[in-house]
């Protein structure tokens, strides 16, 4: 397993590895099978001068599950890199965190829930918006998404990343 992704934090649960994580979710659909979930995967970073020399970029990955119309939980990863030098690398790098955490956690979960799987969405939060200096990105970032097999949102419906990741950067 990549160490990469091994700590998480929860505000319920305090710090876990991925492997709680994924049991934490897993009893949380297990809870009402016929329910009907969202789970979403966002990434959202914010640059920092005081840290590296020439600065470094704090991302923060998060792992929502919501039980709609019930409430939900949800989990976060804090990683330090080098400062990014353009919005569009920034953008790119959070879109790439979330993509390469989807990848990797996806099938873990799946393999969690032996085929039981209750009836999910699983979506992937850009922090991009028809709103900003990011809206000529849109196509671009959704792209990558999609091509990866993934459904992907934007602002404002883009949750997981520009808030829950947001709120923890």
């Amino acid at each position: 397993m990549d160490l990469s992704y091994s700590e998480f934090q929860s505000l319920s649960h305090g710090v876990l590895r991925l492997e709680d994580v994924i049991k934490e979710i897993k009893y949380f659909l297990e809870e009402n099978p016929d329910a009907q979930y969202s789970l979403v995967i966002g990434s959202d970073s914010q640059e920092k001068t005081e840290s590296l020399k020439n600065g470094s970029l704090t991302v923060v990955t998060a792992v929502v599950v919501h039980r709609k119309g019930f409430g939900g939980k949800y989990f976060w990863q804090k990683k330090i890199l080098p400062k990014t030098k353009t919005l569009r690398e920034k953008i790119y790098t959070e879109t790439l965190t979330s993509l390469s955490f989807a990848t990797f956690f996806v099938p873990m979960l799946k393999k969690s829930l032996n085929g039981k799987s209750p009836n999910y969405n699983l979506e992937i939060h850009v922090d991009v918006g028809e709103h900003g200096e990011t809206r000529n990105m849109i196509k671009e970032v959704v792209g990558m998404v999609v091509g990866n097999g993934f459904v992907a949102k934007i602002k404002p419906l883009a949750f997981g990343a520009s808030y829950v990741a947001d709120k923890h950067t």
